[in-house]
């Protein structure tokens, strides 16, 4: 098993999927998240501003974890990291990425959602996994099998997880955390109302206690 330290996950029971759309977003959402007790930030590649959005959070915002979400392969991978990501996840694996994450000290969470998939993070070395998506994966319901052929393995759930039913995820005993936009709504970051983020973020905070 990896020896890299996956700690981070203890400090916030819930980690926001963010998608920057505007960069100039980047620094207030991530101060109102960490102002409510949110402070593992997952910023996905999936608009054109990810990598510069970390690097920006690393450097201006006290408190914030930020790590990368969507990283599909090596390159991005090397991307991230020299962006200043703490943490990478991925919606799924490959061995190129296995093979990336493991020459580094960076904590990788690959993706999986069947055994087969669990069965390979697992021989390659990695202990905490992304379930994606969750909800059309068999939910709670199916991280929770996996307690019994897999129970040194912990899973971080992401996908159709909000606030009303991150309580049913967190409280198995191999979810570390989940993972969710549900604390980032479009239109709230679109007209600049970071108090009502931060309350969100407070609920989410609470979440697991």
């Amino acid at each position: 098993m990896s020896s890299v330290s996956y700690a981070f996950l203890d400090n916030a029971p819930v980690i926001p999927v963010i998608a920057i759309q505007k960069l100039e977003h980047a620094v207030p959402l991530a101060e109102a998240l960490v102002a409510g007790g949110i402070t593992n930030l997952e910023v996905t590649l999936r608009t054109q501003h990810g990598l510069k959005a970390i690097t920006l959070i690393r450097d201006q915002v006290k408190g914030a974890n930020v790590g990368v979400g969507t990283v599909c392969n090596a390159t991005e991978f090397d991307s991230a990291v020299d962006a200043g990501a703490n943490f990478v996840v991925s919606p799924g694996q490959s061995d190129a990425l296995f093979d990336r994450a493991l020459l580094t000290n960076i904590p990788f969470l690959p993706g999986a959602v069947t055994a087969t998939e669990v069965m390979a993070s697992k021989e390659a070395g990695f202990n905490v996994l992304k379930f994606f998506p969750a909800s059309t994966s068999g939910g709670a319901d199916a991280i929770k099998a996996f307690a019994g052929p897999f129970a040194d393995l912990q899973f971080v759930p992401t996908g159709g997880i909000n606030l009303d039913n991150a309580a049913s995820y967190l409280s198995l005993s191999n979810v570390r955390a989940v993972g969710g936009s549900g604390l980032t709504p479009a239109d709230a970051i679109q007209n600049g109302q970071w108090e009502h983020i931060t309350q969100i973020a407070r609920e989410a905070s609470q979440l697991g206690a």
